[in-house]
């Protein structure tokens, strides 16, 4: 495989309507440009890749469409978090994708500025990739291209990856950035997740120690050599992430940590540091790229001023504020220690790998954004895990059959259906806003909750205009109770929402179900994930 050349000069169109303004970013084998769709004036990222051999038409069709659909796909499992490719085609031997311009800095650029991260650092970009590979995966989608040269960091708001539906564009183990391939791959056999979670391991390594664990020698073949058969160099500056790191870098694909093991480390590791503040990035790149697009004529492009802000992550200690979720002390009582992490949902895949019993994670699919919570959706650790107070803004409401819940300001009693074996009581604020906590009390359930969404449930929403289950249904445990999670999507357009869903049993038929739903475009916002966390951590339902 030969490294992509960058041939093609500033201003040249490219496919006759993307005008290529600055290069934004190189990798072995990857160029991605910041670009301007001349048709459509609007600012494009266009990234160029080269073909190990010349393609022919049928495989030339058969990635683009892999590519198109892998984007559509993802963009809506993890909106705001996957690029969305908006055009692929094969000009001049090589392979070119298009995207909408992401509001970030390639990690890559930013290893390459900054040399090395703080452990602390790497812990939660980390936990941010792997919420999005965590969603792949329950799809059914290994990224396998995985490099710093697809993470794009933020200044407010968590990463944005690229690259979804490389693997396999051709008969190549590794299409970019060979020395992130898995040993696997570098022995050309069939990958699947655990490629992930070995890049993911390469890309925390190269994050600390400020080089990737096996370097690039220049040809492919060699590089991919040495990922297989050298040993791994013990990182140095890792910190208490040298456990993950080294775990995620197992040669043997079957002995990688899992994705909930992998969650749990990086999550720990935010845990014990006691100052989790993430650090300014550096003024991206972007606004240079902004202001030479600007200077050529540029007219309708949008900018978002000012330098480099710090970033705060959201404090989720009310998650642990709840009777009997996974590794509270029991059921009666909240753990003591608090979480305040960039991305600390934890979620199981099914295989049987959980939480440990050191560490309270909770249960939750919600994701928190590393954007800044404003002060009102703030809340004292100490007194939230003591039960003494609510998040800023929230108030407790009882309801007359017998649950309460932890409301946000505005939130009220929308509506209410009864019948002779079940009762869904609907809260929110009303109006033409689309969010909305249900919550569903039934004395009819069976004996197994993933069989109640599969077969008694989703028939019903498999009705709805847009309706996508986003993953599988996942067994999980509730405040000690049998319980399912699923989530899906519905509507179109501007009215798409997403929906959690959490059914849970009571034991005698008797269930609980709680579903929270919100703007799909929407959905990593920190305060309604604020709200979503605290209905879950604070609901308290009886025998109705």
């Amino acid at each position: 495989m030969t490294m992509v050349k960058a041939h093609v000069s500033a201003q040249e169109l490219v496919a006759g309507r993307y005008r290529l303004i600055e290069v934004a970013d190189r990798e072995p084998n990857r160029i991605s440009w910041y670009a301007e769709d001349v048709q459509a004036e609007r600012p494009r990222l266009v990234t160029q890749i080269a073909f190990p051999e010349p393609p022919t038409e049928d495989t030339v069709r058969r990635t683009t469409a892999r590519i198109l659909r892998s984007s559509e796909v993802m963009s809506a499992l993890r909106p705001g978090r996957v690029a969305m490719v908006i055009d692929a085609f094969e000009e001049a031997g090589s392979l070119w994708t298009v995207t909408e311009l992401i509001d970030g800095t390639p990690l890559s650029e930013l290893l390459a500025g900054q040399s090395t991260f703080s452990y602390v650092r790497a812990a939660r970009i980390g936990l941010e990739v792997l919420d999005v590979l965590e969603a792949a995966h329950a799809d059914g989608y290994t990224h396998g291209e995985l490099s710093p040269g697809q993470i794009f960091v933020r200044d407010r708001g968590p990463v944005v990856v690229t690259g979804f539906g490389l693997a396999g564009a051709t008969l190549a183990p590794r299409v970019t950035a060979p020395s992130y391939a898995s040993p696997e791959q570098a022995r050309d056999e069939r990958i699947g997740p655990a490629a992930d979670l070995w890049a993911l391991g390469a890309i925390l390594y190269t994050m600390v120690e400020g080089r990737p664990p096996f370097r690039d020698r220049g040809r492919t073949e060699a590089t991919l050599k040495g990922v297989d058969r050298l040993p791994l160099r013990t990182p140095l500056r890792a910190g208490p992430l040298t456990p993950a790191v080294q775990g995620l870098l197992r040669k043997n694909s079957r002995e990688r940590l899992s994705r909930p093991v992998a969650r749990q480390a990086l999550a720990r590791v935010l845990d014990e540091d006691p100052d989790t503040v993430t650090e300014p990035v550096p003024v991206s790149r972007l606004r240079g790229a902004y202001v030479t697009a600007r200077a050529s004529g540029w007219s309708r492009t949008t900018m978002i001023g000012g330098t480099a802000l710090a970033v705060v992550t959201v404090s989720v200690a009310v998650l642990a504020a709840t009777q009997g979720l996974p590794g509270a002390s029991s059921a009666g009582s909240a753990p003591t220690a608090s979480a305040t992490v960039g991305d600390p949902a934890n979620r199981t895949d099914g295989n049987g790998a959980g939480p440990s019993p050191s560490r309270t994670v909770p249960s939750s699919p919600v994701l928190t954004s590393s954007a800044s919570p404003s002060p009102s959706a703030s809340a004292s650790p100490s007194a939230v895990a003591s039960g003494s107070a609510l998040p800023a803004g929230f108030h407790r409401y009882t309801a007359p059959e017998g649950f309460s819940v932890a409301l946000p300001k505005g939130w009220k009693r929308l509506d209410t259906q009864r019948d002779d074996v079940a009762y869904r009581v609907t809260f929110g604020p009303g109006g033409d806003d689309p969010r909305t906590l249900a919550v569903t009390y039934s004395t009819k359930a069976g004996p197994d909750p993933v069989v109640i969404w599969r077969d008694d449930v989703e028939p019903s929403l498999e009705k709805l205009d847009g309706y996508r289950r986003i993953g599988e249904i996942k067994a999980t445990t509730y405040q000690g109770h049998r319980a399912a999670d699923m989530e899906w999507l519905s509507g179109t357009g501007a009215g798409r929402v997403r929906t959690f869903g959490r059914g849970f049993l009571l034991g005698g038929g008797r269930s609980f179900s709680l579903r929270i739903t919100a703007p799909a475009a929407a959905w990593y916002d920190a305060a309604d994930q604020l709200a979503m966390r605290t209905f879950l951590a604070t609901f308290r339902g009886s025998a109705g």
